[in-house]
């Protein structure tokens, strides 16, 4: 529906702002992953090209399946652009808590991209990060180089929980993504939580009184 479209210009705004300040390479922040019950958080740092034609990108969560896999291919083939992805797995959130490791996903995202001397980066501010940065609420709607980096980490995450779907088959990880639907919760109840099940969320931690025995099924 939206393929052939041209970016909306008024999403380079805050990209626009920050090249008049004198940074050169300006590279977008997001996340996706936080709510899910399963599977990894992954972040994306995205810095788009200048003086090229870009790619009607937007919230990577009003875009189709099909669309953000179309413009996740249509970004990477653009000249110039650079992107880069941190994933941090179930251990690792359960160690640090879900704000901690996606904080650390976003991290692991910019340092590998090459050039980068600022952020803007989607939400609230992150410690920690390696450039100066501007977090912008809801900036995945407000900003072309966030947006870019929402699609890239959304269509990275759920790629990779269609892997664990073969992996640990039952839960329904391809078509839910790890999220709480109803048929998640049921398959959850049914079959214990899997090693990919994050142990530090509620309806995880309610079930973990036979999660030990579960496991045992995938070792």
């Amino acid at each position: 529906m939206l393929s052939g479209r041209k970016l909306d210009r008024e999403l380079l705004g805050l990209e626009q702002k920050f090249w008049a300040e004198g940074f050169s390479f300006i590279g977008g922040v997001d996340e996706v992953g936080r709510g899910p019950l399963a599977g990894p958080v992954v972040a994306a740092c995205v810095v788009l090209p200048r003086g090229v034609e870009l790619p009607a990108v937007n919230d990577s969560k009003q875009l189709t399946e099909k669309r953000r896999e179309e413009l996740e291919n249509e970004l990477k083939s653009l000249p110039g652009l650079q992107w880069g992805v941190g994933v941090v797995d179930v251990e690792e959130i359960d160690r640090l808590n879900i704000l901690r490791a996606t904080h650390l996903a976003m991290r692991k995202a910019v340092l590998e991209l090459r050039e980068v001397d600022f952020l803007l980066v989607d939400g609230n501010p992150v410690p920690g990060l390696p450039y100066p940065s501007h977090s912008v609420v809801k900036g995945d709607a407000k900003s072309a180089s966030i947006a870019a980096a929402s699609i890239i980490a959304k269509v990275t995450r759920d790629r990779m929980m269609v892997e664990l779907d073969a992996e640990y088959p039952g839960y329904g990880f391809a078509e839910h993504k790890g999220y709480g639907t109803k048929a998640h919760l049921e398959n959850l109840r049914r079959l214990g939580p899997s090693p990919v099940h994050r142990r530090s969320f509620g309806p995880v931690k309610a079930l973990l009184g036979g999660g030990a025995e579960q496991l045992e099924l995938w070792n």
